[in-house]
């Protein structure tokens, strides 16, 4: 099968593009045409994208080109996809739900705004799961599928972000991130994608991003490139070129299940290990402990805050119109609203033991998933049981630090036996994204990683 036209833009990272940019050796409309391109012809194997922009993007380009401060513009040119529960002026927001309003959205989120405002190209909104609960992403407009092997899953549920990511459809997506949507996908697709602690990028997410839980973040195929983008969500230019510290940073490693009756892939146990030896490697003290456990209270307040958060953002949706597996997931929220028991004071709680951990380390690596990214298929027509259950043991690392409100992400470590990508997971106290991502960085120069799945002719459902 031949490359898709302009390959010799899309495999470039965001960085590189706005750099030829800026220097007038392309146009943005080079480079965006360039993009949708490939999005045309790998989106239908792939099902990254809930909508396309290409009339719109483009013409937003061909305006961008002729910005006298082009060559000051961060993200000058860079072509992004935007998670389908973030709103974007002119585009319907369906959050993957066939009971949401089909009329486009009135005006762009600040997050979208200040990517705009960087030079940045919308060229559309990628798909979710139904109100974005899920750790898989299907929706009634399809499956997404894992660019590195198509029979899996991308995650979820910014899976659609990470999928057109990894693809190289987009070299940066903006994914979304209240029980680990953002990790999650980035894990099953090979890609740094961060977390941000609370208040760091505006969230403003449904009704009250699932009760704080929520941010937005960046996903990228590099750690510069999410420092970049996460410069520009944040207004704080300080995140790119993040410093180490002058001194040995104390890392906790631990690949411990925070679950009890949750097994951890063999592979993935040895992808963490591995990664605190690298530390070691770097000069770095290293210590395999594990965090603290969350009580029983605080573990039913963290799935009472994700149950309740969803029933927030159904109250004005038609249920007729909802999956089976979320109208279960409201009801329970309602439930969990009824009973009171999202309580402020377990998220105090959960805080108190972990700052108390954290006085004794500076960072903390885990896993992101238990298992290897589990079968694409049609999760929306099972059971609530089975997709939380299923989700469970597949991705169990991720949510306590949303409760926590730690910022928290996803690096590359490595590839699986079956195909898809391994990765750690970096956790630092309130304020950490600058550690997280100077520790990052030195993480993937020891140990580089392939930036993009290598796509061929093979079908969706056909073994790699």
């Amino acid at each position: 099968m031949a490359a898709p036209p302009g390959t010799d833009l899309v495999r470039r990272s965001a960085l590189q593009l706005a750099s030829l940019v800026q220097c007038g050796e392309v146009t943005p409309v080079e480079v965006v045409q360039a993009h949708l391109e490939r999005i045309a012809s790998l989106d239908p194997r792939l099902g990254a994208f809930q909508l396309v922009r290409a009339k719109e993007a483009l013409a937003e380009a061909e305006s961008l080109g002729s910005r006298k401060d082009l060559r000051t513009l961060p993200l000058a040119g860079v072509p992004i996809g935007i998670k389908d529960n973030v709103p974007v002026a002119g585009v319907p927001m369906r959050v993957g739900s066939l009971a949401t309003p089909g009329d486009p959205c009135k005006a762009d989120h600040p997050t979208v705004q200040r990517l705009r405002e960087a030079g940045a190209a919308i060229v559309g909104t990628t798909r979710v799961p139904e109100l974005c609960i899920w750790a898989t992403t299907d929706n009634a407009s399809g499956i997404t599928r894992n660019p590195w092997n198509p029979e899996r899953t991308a995650g979820g549920s910014s899976g659609g972000s990470a999928a057109a990511v990894a693809s190289a459809m987009v070299p940066l997506a903006l994914g979304a991130d209240g029980m680990g949507s953002i990790r999650i996908p980035s894990a099953s697709c090979g890609l740094v994608g961060l977390k941000p602690g609370a208040g760091v990028v505006p969230a403003d997410l449904g009704e009250s991003a699932w009760y704080g839980m929520a941010e937005n973040g960046p996903i990228a195929t590099t750690v510069d490139d999410a420092a970049l983008m996460l410069s520009v969500l944040a207004a704080r230019p300080d995140f790119r070129d993040p410093p180490l510290p002058d001194r040995a940073l104390r890392i906790a490693v631990s690949a411990r299940p925070p679950l009890a009756g949750v097994k951890v892939d063999p592979e993935f146990t040895a992808a963490t290990l591995e990664t605190g030896r690298v530390l070691e490697g770097a000069g770095h003290t290293v210590d395999y402990v594990d965090p603290p456990v969350a009580p029983l209270r605080c573990t039913v307040g963290i799935l009472a805050h994700w149950f309740g958060g969803v029933a927030q953002d159904a109250e004005r949706l038609d249920p007729r119109k909802l999956e089976a597996r979320t109208r279960t997931h409201v009801r329970l929220g309602r439930a969990a609203q009824r009973l009171r028991l999202v309580r402020p004071e377990d998220r105090e709680t959960w805080r108190r033991l972990l700052a108390a951990f954290f006085r004794r380390f500076d960072l903390l690596v885990t896993p992101v998933l238990a298992s290897a990214p589990i079968r694409a298929e049609r999760w929306s027509r099972r059971p609530w049981s089975v997709n939380v259950y299923t989700g469970v043991r597949f991705a169990p690392f991720a949510a306590a630090w949303n409760f926590a409100a730690y910022p928290a992400a996803a690096v590359p470590a490595g590839m699986h036996s079956s195909g898809t990508p391994t990765s750690v997971q970096m956790i630092a106290p309130a304020g950490g994204e600058t550690l997280i991502l100077a520790v990052a960085k030195q993480l993937e120069s020891a140990r580089p990683w392939a930036r993009h799945a290598t796509m061929d002719s093979r079908q969706p459902g056909t073994p790699r």
